[in-house]
């Protein structure tokens, strides 16, 4: 049988979901704000005592605007009925080697996490410091024309946290490495053989965004896992 893997909102949220999300849904409609605007969203005082709550002792210093990227998109997954996608090996292998397609995007899928097969795509998170896998990524749409992604990294039974990127913005056109080698190819040693894959900066993240909403967008008529 298949282990279930656990999601950064199993590990950071699960306890607190059933109680102070509701209270935040509350106040931001009685506000009248849109639960996309982050601005808006940090304003309200619900937020603002998660995210102390939240906070370690010894304080984040710059991570404190990561850790507001993951309560945000961690509440709009929950409002939006927790709906999440798996992607197979297969599927992951499929996406990465598309050739991208700039026709009309279509509508925004709901906010939602995509989930990738565990130790299949690696990047450098931290500069100077080794790469790490990505487990997965929140997203969600700013309209038609604009989608924000936050790649979770790093999970591991034995570490007591993960890293964040966030990146966001229009689809990347005419994407290209500086090597040339194609988008998403390994550049670890021996990652070919292995059948791993390899994220090179932020828009390589923001563009597989983009390729897996056509997935997210079919999941939307009925086959979202929640």
């Amino acid at each position: 049988m298949q282990q279930v893997r656990p999601t950064p909102f199993d590990l950071v949220f699960e306890p607190i979901a059933q109680t102070t999300f509701p209270r935040i849904q509350s106040a931001i409609s009685a506000s009248g704000q849109n639960p996309q605007d982050r601005d808006a969203f940090l304003m309200q005082r619900e937020v603002v005592a998660l995210l102390r709550d939240l906070r370690p002792d010894e304080g984040l210093g710059e991570g404190i605007d990561q850790l507001a990227a993951l309560v945000h998109h961690g509440y709009l997954f929950w409002n939006a009925g927790r709906r999440s996608l798996d992607l197979s090996a297969d599927q992951l292998s499929e996406l990465l080697r598309a050739v991208p397609e700039y026709a009309e995007e279509g509508p925004s899928p709901p906010p939602h996490y995509v989930q990738v097969p565990v130790r299949r795509l690696w990047a450098p998170v931290v500069p100077g410091e080794a790469p790490e896998p990505l487990d997965g990524f929140f997203q969600y749409g700013e309209g038609p024309d604009l989608l924000r992604v936050l790649g979770v990294f790093g999970i591991h039974p034995e570490r007591p946290g993960f890293s964040v990127v966030e990146v966001g913005g229009a689809r990347p056109r005419r994407l290209a490495r500086a090597d040339r080698s194609p988008l998403f190819s390994p550049t670890l040693a021996g990652g070919s053989a292995a059948g791993i894959y390899s994220l090179t900066g932020g828009e390589e993240l923001l563009e597989l965004g983009w390729r897996t909403c056509q997935l997210a967008t079919l999941a939307e008529a009925g086959r979202w896992k929640a």
